[in-house]
């Protein structure tokens, strides 16, 4: 008698189903051109003049003389210029790339009343994790492609960069993919209440401006509360862009909390939701 596949080989399905959907419909391919578009612009025109500015000595006291001496002394410490500043704009481009990447895992399919049939296949908890994970599949795949781009586009400066890029490169893909587990998290959750994609990014642009205004309002009446803003998700990105290497990783335990509060409520949503 063959046994029924388990709850993790569900869950592995549904995150390969989701990787496939995303990169073989008309729609994931045309996102995904878009995507290549909007970074190599980035890379080609803002990353590479900076990364060429940030290596002049003459800047680097610049900014001392005007932020301070530690003011972002180790975004001048880099050893791959181009890294540098990819970090600075990484950090802050991919949760608003995740927003919109992973606001339809569940909103069409529920409006459509296919979630329903779905569930009647898989348990609700498989198909919540499936295509969270499948989402977060997708979005190492886009860190990857940028990541492999900046190396190229490292090495066309100086060969020998090679084997520092690519260290480099392999720390930045860990500390971003932590990064962006909250937001994919969040999206996760909004689009069980959402009816489609469109709303479900709306939805969270608006909670991220609420909660972001009450945190920073309960801050300043409540200087001792000032913790609270652990809860947002990317509380802690404006502290790392003044870091490098392994250091980063410092602060990879509030995202990897933030996920999984976030994860654990959105379970109790898909539990109690009437699909």
């Amino acid at each position: 008698m063959t046994n029924p596949p388990s709850a993790a080989s569900h869950i592995w399905q549904l995150a390969q189903f989701e990787l496939s959907k995303r990169f073989k419909s008309r729609s994931g391919i045309i996102a995904l051109i878009a995507f290549i578009l909007v970074w190599s612009i980035l890379l080609v025109f803002p990353i590479k003049e900076a990364s060429n500015i940030i290596m002049q000595p003459s800047f680097k006291e610049f900014i001392a003389s005007l932020f301070g001496p530690n003011t972002l002394n180790e975004l001048f410490n880099w050893q791959v210029a181009e890294f540098a500043m990819f970090w600075v704009a990484a950090l802050y481009l991919f949760p608003l790339f995740s927003i919109f990447i992973s606001a339809d895992q569940f909103s069409s399919d529920r409006n459509r009343g296919t979630l329903r049939f779905i569930s009647l296949r898989v348990s609700r908890s498989s198909l919540f994790f499936g295509r969270f994970i499948g989402q977060v599949f997708i979005q190492a795949i886009l860190i990857v492609i940028t990541l492999i781009a900046t190396i190229m586009l490292a090495i066309s400066r100086e060969a020998d960069l090679l084997l520092p890029a690519i260290y480099t490169a392999s720390i930045v893909f860990i500390n971003l993919l932590i990064v962006v587990l909250p937001y994919t998290a969040t999206m996760a959750l909004i689009s069980l209440i959402a009816n489609s994609a469109r709303q479900a990014s709306i939805f969270a642009i608006i909670l991220w401006i609420v909660i972001s205004l009450l945190i920073t309002l309960i801050s300043t009446q409540f200087p001792s509360f000032e913790l609270i803003s652990y809860l947002l998700p990317g509380s802690q990105l404006s502290s790392m862009v003044n870091t490098q290497g392994f250091t980063s990783l410092a602060f990879a335990p509030i995202p990897i909390i933030q996920t999984l509060i976030i994860l654990f409520t959105g379970m109790l949503v898909m539990q109690r939701s009437a699909l």
